[in-house]
């Protein structure tokens, strides 16, 4: 028996390159789809805190004549909060896709990752639901998002009353244009209508898309999407 009969054969360079190359190429291939799982898990995270607010906000409309909330001296966010009585959790507030740093106890540094539709309010006053024409076009809460390349969101706990708004393209604060959805490569958008339905949303192009503001084709519901009352009626 040979000395090197007692020692296993060992690996030559071009049989660790080659194991290196297949290791290489089946990471290509799951990591993609670890990505979209991800983002699918974050797209339903995202859509089960717009329910939350759905019906934080719907028992304080019930308390309150049906009226929106937040004002000029209060923002929406406080008055849901109101001693956690329709809003327990301030982690509701922030999207799974919004990366900042938050503050469970829901004072001003606190992360809010979502607005609601600023043509609710009528000089500062919060509008009653019976003002609405479309409830299941109008847009009431959206992720309000920043103008930067990649997904990023902008609101705070101390933001200046009514709050965090959204109207369309246009993310308030600082009132920046999004470029994109929170999704699917920035396509597509969660939001949640005054019928209290969320739906993930097309962000542009024909058809129903977020950001219409009228029809550009396909949509007829466009023109009610953020203005509560709709189109201005035409003259003879």
């Amino acid at each position: 028996m040979t000395r090197n009969s007692y020692f296993s054969r060992a690996f030559t360079l071009i049989e660790v390159m080659v194991v290196l190359a297949i290791i290489v190429i089946m990471m290509a291939m799951v990591y993609p789809a670890f990505t979209t799982i991800s983002e699918r898990a974050k797209a339903t995270k995202d859509m089960s805190n717009l329910r939350q607010i759905a019906m934080a906000t719907q028992l304080y409309m019930n308390d309150n004549s049906s009226t929106f909330p937040g004002s000029t001296t209060a923002t929406w966010t406080s008055q849901l909060e109101l001693n956690q009585k329709y809003l327990s959790v301030w982690r509701v507030l922030e999207s799974p896709f919004d990366k900042r740093s938050t503050s469970e106890s829901g004072d001003g540094t606190t992360a809010i990752s979502y607005g609601i539709n600023s043509n609710i309010y009528s000089g500062g006053v919060p509008i009653s639901a019976d003002k609405i024409t479309k409830p299941t076009a109008f847009i009431v809460f959206a992720p309000a998002q920043a103008s930067t390349a990649t997904v990023s969101f902008l609101g705070w706990g101390n933001s200046s009353a009514p709050g965090v708004t959204v109207l369309a393209s246009l993310s308030t604060p600082p009132g920046a244009n999004s470029q994109g959805g929170t999704h699917s490569s920035r396509r597509k958008i969660n939001a949640l209508f005054a019928d209290w339905h969320a739906e993930t949303m097309a962000w542009s192009g024909t058809g129903t898309a977020f950001t219409h503001t009228s029809d550009p084709g396909g949509d007829p519901d466009g023109p009610y999407r953020w203005s509560p009352q709709g189109p201005a009626p035409q003259g003879p």
